[in-house]
């Protein structure tokens, strides 16, 4: 009987519905990157009329975002890596490009949810209201700045092939990003360093998020960081795919 070879999108959408379920076996990684910057939030509300409801949607948002791309996304790869799962779906007809699209694909899903909780938590919580318009931008300027943290989740798995190196690396980078870009980004640390802050990838992705809530203040610096962030973006990728290794071996 001859051998039926199933079509690219077939494959490659039978590979995400495997990838979403896998996901979802391990939902308590997936509840934590939800509650996290939801606490955070909850944290802020008596001082969300100090610092504005942009900016603290903003920064949970972010917060939220690197633990996607730090510690979920590089994380299992590295742990399906030294399992052989790359290694036995490179020997199937499933293009490798698959492979990583869908991996990213559910970690595209993880930020809009993430994006969406802190939305809900801020509307019902802490009252605070954007227009639809600021929704809708801040959830397209998440994604964006989603694939910054992804590709330098995929950096780091690209150049460390333990699985154990790879998880304590992605945590003490996370908190390094979190640490110095909360306190940068309120001036605890100093003027220059808080201009360092704004245009590191912490700082980029945060302002483009804040000025999406705020369509009206959006500015020629905001679109020079959406520009930053693009090509963070574009840089972690290229060296993360050009490093990485399908095989601890």
């Amino acid at each position: 009987m001859e051998n039926i070879v199933p079509s690219t999108a077939t494959a490659f959408t039978t590979l995400l519905r495997s990838d979403l379920k896998t996901q979802w076996r391990n939902r308590r990684s997936v509840i934590l990157m939800l509650i996290i910057p939801v606490i955070i939030l909850f944290s802020w509300k008596d001082i969300i009329d100090k610092i504005g409801g942009a900016f603290a949607l903003s920064s949970c948002i972010t917060i939220g975002l690197t633990a996607i791309g730090l510690m979920g996304y590089s994380n299992s790869v590295a742990r399906d890596r030294e399992k052989g799962i790359f290694q036995r779906l490179r020997t199937t007809p499933i293009p490798s490009w698959c492979i990583m699209i869908s991996r990213i694909g559910v970690q595209l899903v993880m930020i809009m949810l993430v994006t969406l909780a802190v939305f809900l938590s801020g509307h019902y919580f802490d009252k605070i209201t954007i227009t639809p318009v600021g929704y809708v931008f801040a959830l397209i300027t998440a994604i964006v700045g989603g694939t910054v943290y992804l590709g330098l989740g995929q950096v780091i798995v690209g150049l460390i092939k333990n699985p154990e190196t790879v998880a304590s690396t992605t945590r003490l980078v996370y908190f390094a990003f979190i640490m110095i870009g909360m306190l940068g980004q309120f001036g605890i640390l100093g003027d220059q360093l808080q201009k360092i802050v704004e245009w590191s990838p912490y700082g980029t992705v945060h302002t483009i998020i804040t000025r999406s809530l705020e369509p009206s203040k959006w500015s020629k610096t905001t679109t020079e960081a959406l520009l930053a962030t693009i090509g963070y973006a574009v840089v972690f990728s290229i060296i993360g795919i050009k490093k990485f290794k399908w095989s601890n071996k």
